[in-house]
């Protein structure tokens, strides 16, 4: 197997089996970047172009309706709200660093995408689904830093104003959701594995296995270097494109902690008499209650969603296969259920955070973000004030 390599100026030549890779790294919002894309593509007449989408991504830059066919109440009950407002902040900070700069965000990919029709090749969408990578991330970080990774996207929006082309054009150093995320990728290298090097690796498969004997790749520049250590050897995908079951501890913690909570219970009322009982009830119950209804008003909820958090709270925290956040989420939707502005407006109000909380599509996943979130410290609230009333 050959593995000869040329580089010039943004451009790596490769030859694998007998073949010709031509690897164009680029930021995702530079004007450069796109016009390189396009020219390449057009001089090279390749067989195939390989673009860093996968099949979601292409359909929203062929798609402008996409927003439009949104389920949210079919979203809360999947438990992907997360997972969805994660990706609307990608999405709405790629956007504004766009519109700050005079260009689509994505531009590289669509004129890549153009140029192959052109050059009538065949386009192979080479990317990961970024609903696998995020959630493979979600899944391989505690509850603290889950906390910290929807932060750091949400107040990702506020640093965009100091953003300039050369601060774009040192983005293709590094891959756009490893620059969001990298205060948790440098504390939590399994953070970066899965943002970077797992899709390095799947990208590096999808670029081997492309058909014909020239293929040009477009890819943000930050994968290059992984692209060419992994493109000579042999990779399953089949590992790569799951989202692995929650961890032995988590499942056991999510019974155990209700059940300890149970036991809490049952002991408050046999060692310290009827009063106890009550007086633990009551703490449980004002705590996760009132921590899961804040929750509800920092999302801006409906009245009547926050009454339904304030209930849920303290009868969801003791079963595991539900969560406050996801009965105030189908509150908020059946009260404010999102109207056809909603959806139509949504890629525009993404681009700022008082536009996230004023639609009604992502004040829903806000408010199951948020309730959730009041829970769990409702929760860790109540636990020791319980146990203080059982120790006096």
């Amino acid at each position: 197997m050959a593995n000869n390599e040329n580089h010039t100026k943004g451009v790596t030549r490769l030859e694998v089996d007998g073949r010709q890779i031509v690897l164009l790294g680029t930021a995702h919002v530079s004007k450069e970047s796109a016009e390189m894309a396009e020219s390449l593509i057009a001089e090279e007449k390749p067989d195939t172009v390989c673009v860093e989408l996968c099949a979601s991504r292409y359909q929203s830059i062929r798609n402008s309706e996409q927003w439009r066919q949104m389920d949210i109440v079919k979203v809360v009950k999947e438990k992907k709200a997360f997972l969805l407002l994660a990706n609307m902040l990608l999405t709405a900070f790629q956007k504004r660093i766009g519109e700050k700069l005079g260009v689509r965000p994505g531009e590289e990919m669509i004129r890549a995408l153009d140029a192959a029709d052109n050059a009538g090749a065949d386009i192979c969408l080479a990317d990961r689904d970024i609903t696998v990578t995020l959630s493979r991330t979600w899944r391989s970080t505690g509850w603290w830093n889950k906390i910290k990774l929807f932060f750091q996207l949400l107040l990702s929006m506020g640093g965009i104003d100091d953003i300039d082309e050369q601060a774009v054009e040192d983005m293709k150093k590094e891959d756009i959701l490893e620059s969001l995320l990298s205060e948790l990728g440098k504390s939590h290298p399994s953070i970066r594995k899965i943002l970077i090097d797992e899709r390095d690796q799947y990208l590096a498969h999808k670029i081997r296995n492309a058909p014909g004997d020239k293929i040009v790749v477009v890819v943000g520049a930050g994968h290059v270097p992984g692209i060419r250590r992994y493109i000579y050897e042999e990779i399953d995908p089949a590992g790569l494109e799951t989202v692995p079951p929650g961890g032995k501890s988590l499942k056991i913690l999510k019974w155990a902690l209700p059940a300890l909570i149970v036991l809490i219970f049952i002991a408050g009322f046999f060692l310290g008499g009827a009063e106890a009982g009550k007086s633990m009830l009551l703490w449980w119950v004002l705590a996760n209650g009132i921590f899961g209804a804040l929750g509800a008003i920092a999302a801006f909820g409906h009245p009547v969603t926050v009454v339904s958090a304030l209930a849920a709270s303290p009868l969801t925290s003791l079963n595991p296969m539900i969560a406050a956040g996801w009965v105030a989420g189908l509150v908020e939707a059946y009260f404010r259920k999102p109207k056809v502005a909603d959806l139509e407006d949504l890629s525009t109000d993404i681009l700022s955070v008082r536009g996230f909380w004023r639609n009604h599509v992502t004040r829903i996943l806000l408010v199951v973000v948020f309730a959730n979130l009041g829970s769990t410290v409702g929760t860790f609230v109540a636990l020791p004030l319980m146990v203080r009333v059982l120790g006096a």
